[in-house]
Parts: structure tokens; sequence; C-alpha cells
């Protein structure tokens, strides 16, 4: 496999290829890409996460690459409205001229950053440092937040740190029972299915808890349909009923955990048939999945999305950890609790510096230690970085306000489609005084830009993703991307040139020669805009921090598949188990922690009288930039939908096909009518990939959970109507 070079290919030229990796979900499946007479086609690759299989948006990935649609120049919005053609040097004056006028007239913190999670580690960290430095503004925040940030609040206060699977992959084939709550993989990664496969045919039991009977459901052993928002009190009527039993692990809670006692009363008043009466999950179901959990030897149990983007994530998710502890199970080969990380790089997204209130390495920004290492790194004094920022939503709902941002820029990110109440967003997006957004499409967020810049493909750079077992991988770049198409690192490095040119350097320019902050080719000190210059400066930033890189170098994970965080030391091992003597907290010990449910954030009433909840469906992906604009996904998927039980549909006088519309306090969408027992009578799904008038966030629900930020995307109250059509 080559690596780096980028010949071109053509008439009798030996085909290129690389080893890499898918650019959609945090599986990150390997792959092998090939180019052969300019045409870039997708390969099997064997790999330890998917050993050779890819769902359908994997297979297709390399079709964007050439896309008609592809933006190959930067876009500045002319006095008419209009977004027209223009250099880079253009784009980039018009962003700084307009940069300094918000600063100068607004303070430092009215211009803000928004990432995304399919950056990589090196972009990622880029932009963190960018903002901080550069810009010198605190706001600074990515869509991951919207992704797993209740299950990594939940982490980091139990166990004292933050990976979404503490255990290989594998290790989901060798569980004699499985919990899966709130995931449904079988649509959104369906290469991880084998393992689930291999499960059940080692004798394991596969049980899912999961609103509606998705694909993944109908392969469980036993499937659990509770309401919408009510996972804690299944998780905790579970607690209860291993108690009752004497199938906590006493000896493991008394030798590796602290505050048990707390949550054993806590729990003491779930009995099942409280928790049915709530959830609709019907005590024997309740009862055999105890049973299945609490006697079986290797035990493991993950959440996802579903039990997570509720305003009490973070505690739900801290239910089923309280379960897991009590049952003995993280640190045990085969067993222990996780998290299916959603987005590319939603593990490595949020380790290194685009989150609001972290710096590299999983560090906080308002530890003076952490300040003082990083700040040593940037070779920047510690006092001028700025402090914690706010969460996505609030710092999204904040734009154009008088308090708020005034100027915004995007990488990696469609908020326009991926944000909730989302018409809401839309108009705070319209109100800035600048916005601009990088990007390889049009999305619907960059159509809003004032100045739109073209960047590479994943196929057209270097770098590194980690995947949802904390795996860093290797992303190799096939060819270089297209005439006027700059990479992200390229951009920032261009941006922090001209800010320091026209007066904008900040008043540590002294220390700022002596470590160079993303100079371009030819301008001093190395070059930041290589991937690989970035990746040596974010190993010595996260060093010796929660998610410590500064082991992880390419060529280590060039020499195996992939390198698992932390890894402290080049000659020292990696860590592809967490858990197995101690927990990352002061004294080793993980942290129980007493919950209660709570309703959701706002209850169905006659006016609303139906739950509303939302989800993803095979061959589209995130806000559907991509995928909707791949033939074969959009014939597999092509539009947005509503999914209603029968008996719903009966009563309103909905026929299957029909359009209908979905209306919240918020807003309305129209889709097309699907007609499904899959569903709960007093239920209604959509996919989130469509934007326009089928958007489904649009409706949902901007109340976020207070220790993560993470909004209510998957309960609300709704109505139906029939759309009378002309």
């Amino acid at each position: 496999m080559t690596d780096g070079a980028h010949a071109a290919t053509g008439p009798g030229r030996t085909p290129r290829k690389v080893a890499t990796h898918c650019p959609y979900c945090a599986l990150q499946c390997g792959m092998t890409l090939r180019e052969e007479a300019g045409r870039a086609t997708v390969l099997p690759r064997q790999f330890p996460t998917n050993r050779g299989g890819l769902c359908q948006k994997g297979w297709t990935a390399a079709e964007l690459l050439d896309h008609p649609e592809r933006l190959t120049t930067p876009l500045l919005r002319d006095p008419a409205g209009e977004l027209r053609p223009a250099s880079w040097a253009a784009a980039l004056d018009r962003i700084v001229t307009g940069l300094r006028a918000v600063q100068q007239g607004h303070g430092r913190d009215a211009v803000a950053v928004f990432g995304g999670g399919g950056l990589t580690n090196e972009k990622a960290y880029a932009l963190g440092k960018f903002a901080r430095v550069a810009l010198r503004t605190r706001h600074i925040d990515y869509n991951g937040r919207f992704c797993m940030s209740s299950a990594a609040a939940a982490g980091m206060r139990a166990f004292g740190i933050d990976r979404g699977l503490p255990f290989p992959l594998a290790d989901l084939g060798r569980a004699d029972t499985l919990l899966l709550v709130g995931a449904n993989p079988a649509e959104t990664m369906p290469p991880l299915v084998r393992w689930l496969t291999e499960q059940r045919e080692r004798g394991g039991r596969l049980i899912v808890v999961d609103p509606r009977v998705t694909a993944t459901a109908r392969q469980a052993d036993l499937h659990l349909q509770p309401l919408p928002g009510t996972d804690l009190a299944v998780a905790n009527a579970l607690l209860h009923i291993a108690l009752t039993e004497g199938w906590v692990d006493r000896e493991y809670v008394a030798a590796r955990t602290t505050g048990f006692e707390a949550v054993r009363r806590s729990v003491a008043g779930w009995w099942p048939a409280r928790a049915e009466a709530l959830s609709g999950a019907p005590v024997a179901d309740l009862e055999a999945t105890a049973r299945a959990l609490g006697t079986a030897e290797r035990v493991i149990i993950l959440t996802a999305r579903g039990a997570e983007q509720h305003a009490k994530g973070v505690d739900t998710v801290t239910a089923f950890v309280n379960l897991a502890l009590a049952l003995g199970l993280p640190g045990r080969p085969g067993s222990g609790y996780g998290c299916l990380t959603g987005q590319g790089n939603g593990q490595g997204g949020r380790e290194h510096g685009q989150k609001a209130d972290q710096l590299p390495g999983y560090r906080r920004i308002d530890d003076p230690a952490a300040r003082e290492h990083v700040a040593g790194v940037w070779g920047v004094p510690a006092d001028e970085l700025p402090g914690p920022g706010v969460p996505a939503y609030e710092l999204l709902d904040s734009l154009g306000t008088p308090a708020g941002p005034k100027a915004l820029l995007v990488f990696g990110s469609n908020p326009v489609v991926s944000a909730p109440r989302a018409a809401r967003i839309e108009g705070r997006l319209r109100d800035l005084d600048l916005l601009v957004v990088a990007d390889f499409l049009l999305s619907e967020t960059a159509a809003l830009a004032d100045v739109v810049l073209p960047t590479a493909q994943w196929a057209e750079e270097d770098g590194t993703m980690t995947n949802l077992e904390g795996r860093v991988l290797r992303r190799r770049a096939l060819r270089p991307p297209p005439p006027g198409v700059r990479t992200d690192l390229e951009i920032l490095a261009d941006l922090t040139a001209r800010l320091k040119v026209q007066g904008r350097a900040p008043s540590y320019t002294e220390n700022d020669r002596k470590v160079p902050f993303l100079a371009p080719p030819g301008r001093g000190g190395a070059d930041a805009s290589d991937p690989r210059v970035v990746f040596a400066e974010l190993r010595r930033a996260s060093a010796g921090g929660i998610a410590d890189y500064a082991g992880v170098s390419w060529e280590r994970i060039d020499e195996r598949d992939g390198v698992f965080w932390p890894c402290p030391a080049e000659d020292g091992p990696d860590t592809p188990r967490l858990f197995a003597d101690r927990f990352a907290t002061p004294d080793g010990r993980a942290r129980f922690h007493a919950v209660e449910h709570r309703p959701a954030a706002e209850e169905v009433c006659a006016e609303y009288p139906l739950h509303f909840t939302t989800g993803r469906v095979l061959a589209q992906y995130q806000s559907g930039t991509q995928t909707r604009r791949v033939a074969a996904l959009r014939r597999a998927a092509p539009e947005a939908f509503v999914e209603l039980h029968p008996d719903l549909a009966a009563r309103l006088g909905v026929d299957d096909g029909e359009p209908v519309r979905v209306v919240s306090r918020r807003g309305e969408f129209s889709a097309p009518a699907r007609l499904s027992t899959a569903i709960r009578p007093d239920t209604v799904f959509a996919p989130f990939h469509w934007g326009g008038a089928a958007r489904a966030n649009s409706v949902t629900n901007d109340a976020v959970d207070p220790v993560s930020g993470m909004p209510e995307f998957k309960i609300c109250a709704v109505r139906l109507e029939r759309v009378d059509e002309p």
C-alpha cells in the first residue's frame, strides 16, 4: 500500500491503492481505496473491527470524490444576496476583515467556532487551538455535543475517564448476555452486527431495549419496548431485581467502588410493577432481563443515543453504569459497560480541544495545571487562555443576540439540519454579522453563509481518527484535493497568518515566535498545515492527560492495527482494556451515583397527544449532506417519512404513503406516512437526515441535560395532521 505519495494515474499506469478507513460512523471500518484511470473505488480490507465487511454507505463512499456538486472554489455573498465564486485571497480577506470588525466592536468572545465529530484528530486539535490562541475566544463547541456527551459525562463521574468502549470490540462476541439500550447497530453500523451474530452463535443472549421494533430488535432474544424517556426507570428496576435476587457482586462492590449504599436505598422503591406502569415494559420481561444479566458469567451493557439524547441523559446512563458496577462487570474480560459512539471521530473529536470545556488530552480548561501544561506547549501565558465556553445548543441559540457572538466559523457540521428546534437555530444563523462555512458540498448551513470555503475530502488528506474502542487509526490520502481546494489545516494556517499580519496578533508575540502557531509553508516555523506536524504537537499537548497520546506515533499505528489510548510512551504498552486493576479516579475506585427517574421535559397533552422520537436509517447518515447525494443511497432511502402504528393511522384516517404533518410547540415538518407495527401506538418516529419541509428537527425539543448540555432529541409532544394535497 502506498502512504503519502500522490502520483497521478492514467492509461498504462499502475493503479494506486491505499489502506484507509470509512469516512462515516465511529466503527471506522478498514477499507482499501483504489484509483485507476482517475476513478476511485472501494475494496474490502481485513481489519479487526469489520473483518472485511462494509455497509452500503462504506461501499459507495468514493462516489463523492468527483461529485458534480463538489465545491472547488470559494464563494462570497454579493450585495444582492447571491453566493458567487471568488478567489481565495478575496475570501480570506473578507473573513479576516469581518472577524476584526466584530471583535473590535464587541470583544473577543463575539466570534465563535463550531466544529464536528467527523474531523480528524489533527483538525479538531488545530481548531481548538485556533479559537483559543489566534482568536482568543472562549466560544467553541462542536456537533459531537449532540452525539454521546451524556455518556461521556456519566463515564467521567463514574470511572474518571470517558472512552466509548473501555474494551476491544471483539469482547461483544464473547459475552454470554449482551444488553443494548437505545442502540440499533443493524442500521447505524451494520458491520458491528457480525459480533452480535457471533455472540448468539456461541450461545449468548441478546436483549434490546428500544421503543421501536428495529432491525436490531428483530434479532434479539428479548425485546423490551418502553415508552421513550423511561429507560432510567427500567435501569433502576433491573438493579432492584438484582438486589432482591442476590445477584449483586458484593465483593466487587466493596473492593472496587464507593457510594453503593445510597444507590441501594434509591432503587429500593423501584419494584418491577412500578416500572411497568411507567414504561410499559412488562414485569416478566424486566425479570427475565435481570436474570440474564445477573446469572451469566460474561455480561456487557451498551447504551447509545436512544438512552442518551434526553434532558436526563447523564442520569439515565448513570443508572445503567450503576447496574454494571453492582454486577461487577467493568474491568472483567468479556464484560463491562460501554457506549456506542456515533460519529466517525466522535471519540477523538472531543479529546483534543474543540469541546467548550476541554483542552487537549481531555484536560479541563478550568484546571490550572492543565492550562499551564498546554500553554507551555503552545508557547503562550496560561492566564491569557480563555476560560470555558458554553455547550453547543446554548452557543447556537445565542448567535446574533445582543450578548451572543456576532460571527461564526463552521467546520464539518450542518446545524441547520442537525440542531434541535432547527428553525430557531436557522434564524440565529441568519442574524449573524458574519457566517463562514468550510465544507466540500453546499450544505443547508453553507447555503446561508457569507463565505463558503471548499475543503478537502477524507480521501484527499492524511490524518488520524479514534474509533469507538479508543483505537487511534490512520486515514491515508489516495490523491490530492482538486485544484482550488484546500484542507482545513491549510485554511486555519492561512487565517492565522492573515490575522497576525493585519494586527490581530495577541500580546504574547515573543512567545508566539518561539513556538510558531499554525505557520503556513515558507512563513517560519514548522508547517502546521502538515497533519504529521500537528499530530506531533498534539502528542506533546496530550501527554499526561486522561487521553494521553504521547506514545502514539504514525509509525506505531502503521506497524499494527491502530494504537489504543492511553499510551504514554512510545516504548511502552497501549491500553486496549481499561479498569483491569483500578479506575481513573484519585482512589482507583468507581463511583456509584443515586439517580431518580423524572418525566420528559415535555409531556403529552390534549393538544399534543403523541410522543415523537427521531433516529437514523440504514442508507443515510447524519444530516444527509453527503449520503443524499449518492445515487445508490438515494434510491435505497429517497425521502423522509413518518412512521406510525396502523391503529393510530386508522384513528386519524391516514393511509400508507399519504403526506402527514407533525406539529410541536416549536415547529412542524411534513413527510409521507409509513404504517408499521414496529412503533408503539402512542409514538411516531422520523429520521433526521433531511432538511427543508421534511426537517424532523424542526419539532424536536431544545431542553438540555444540565450536566452534558445534550438536547432532548428523543422525545417531545406532537400532534399529527393530514396534509391536503392539491
